[in-house]
């Protein structure tokens, strides 16, 4: 077998509120100087580069990445939802694994709007017809609430319903997040909330309230994947290795028979770790820390089941017992997540490897969980896209 690939170098900007941050192509240049910089390696000396973004014009990748360099390398624009950085990772891990070049970037920023997500070309059908139909098939709609809102609290219901799963176990996640949050200054959010605060903030749909919702966010962050024979030949360090990586769509299941905890992707998570597993040759008890989507409190709940870290049902427990924070069996999200960290869209997913890469180099100071050796990283996009991957010290 060929080695993997290796994340060489990664970079992020401190993530902010809409309005609050510079342009997108500005953080997005911001963001790939600094993976740069932490590899070691030159712009000139990549082979191709995937820039993802959801809410933007065509091409706004090069417009970004002309601000680093005019290289003439290849630059491939990516748009899969919320999955949008981890996809631009996926490809750019392909290309490496495949031989076709020695160094890519993955390169995902966003600039939003305030305010929950909403149809961007209302003059045509909307993309997400079929999960919104699910709603109807599923529950009772709420005029008021927000779609997503919607799809993420039905999963919530679901789960109370089939398991007996109380509200306050998923207000606790965001108490989690936001303690979490308190040691990453590049979160927006790191002032502590209680359960008090949590449940008395406004309903949105099923269990969850607004600090049970991710904000919109503004921000970039980038990945520098090499191969093996470069690292080697240019005496490259802090390599992490892309141990596994999975990306799935959506199947019958997910929407047939009718389940909102399908329709949000626990099928697809589900199905990518198992081949993230078998390709890294080690399960989920062999994991320290996770970065998952945790868009929505309910959310996370329901992917500690579907990624194996607790049995299916067992999510409350697991919670309760604190296996999912410092001092339990694996530190989930200890950057804080979506939410409280933020979810600029585009730039999620490799925000999220450049947290694993730092507890995997032992750098994530106040965040660290002792004795790291693989890291999981779970991105989901609704619509549908879900990419897992497994991170090891190389």
């Amino acid at each position: 077998m060929s080695p993997k690939p290796l994340i060489a170098g990664v970079g992020m900007i401190p993530f902010a509120k809409p309005g609050k941050s510079e342009s997108w192509d500005v953080m997005g240049a911001a963001a790939a100087r600094a993976a740069l910089d932490d590899a070691g390696i030159a712009y000139d000396d990549v082979g191709q580069a995937y820039v993802g973004y959801v809410y933007g014009d065509s091409t706004a990748g090069q417009s970004a990445l002309y601000e680093v360099g005019l290289s003439g390398v290849p630059i491939v624009n990516v748009n899969n939802n919320c999955s949008t950085g981890s996809t631009a990772l996926f490809m750019a891990r392909q290309a490496v694994e495949a031989g076709v070049v020695d160094v890519a970037l993955a390169l995902g920023f966003e600039q939003m709007k305030p305010g929950a997500l909403g149809a961007v070309f209302p003059d045509r059908k909307p993309v997400m017809s079929k999960f919104t139909e699910s709603i109807l098939a599923c529950q009772t709609p709420d005029p008021q609430a927000p779609w997503a809102g919607q799809l993420f609290g039905g999963a919530g219901l679901e789960h109370q319903k089939r398991f007996g799963t109380k509200t306050e176990t998923f207000a606790q996640i965001s108490v989690k997040a936001r303690k979490h949050a308190a040691n990453n200054p590049f979160a927006i959010f790191r002032d502590p909330l209680s359960l008090h605060d949590v449940l008395q903030s406004p309903h949105i749909y099923g269990p969850l309230t607004r600090y049970q919702c991710c904000p919109p966010t503004c921000g970039a962050a980038a990945a520098v994947i090499v191969s093996a024979d470069y690292a080697r030949r240019k005496g490259l360090s802090g390599l992490v290795e892309v141990a596994g990586q999975a990306m799935t769509t959506d199947r019958a299941s997910t929407f047939d028979p009718p389940s909102m905890m399908k329709v949000v992707g626990y099928d697809l998570a589900q199905e990518a770790s198992r081949q993230v597993y078998e390709q890294a040759g080690v399960g989920p008890q062999d994991v320290q820390v996770v970065e998952l989507h945790d868009c929505f409190t309910a959310a996370e709940l329901i992917t500690y089941e579907s990624l194996g870290l607790c049995p299916e049902g067992g999510a409350e427990q697991f919670i309760e017992d604190g296996d999912n924070t410092y001092g339990g069996r694996v530190v989930v999200n200890p950057s804080g997540g979506l939410l409280s960290k933020g979810h600029p869209l585009g730039a999620t997913g490799l925000a999220q490897c450049y947290e694993l890469v730092g507890q995997l180099r032992a750098t994530a100071e106040a965040r660290q969980v002792e004795g790291v050796t693989h890291a999981l990283q779970h991105n989901i996009g609704l619509g549908g896209a879900c990419v897992v991957t497994m991170y090891r010290r190389a």
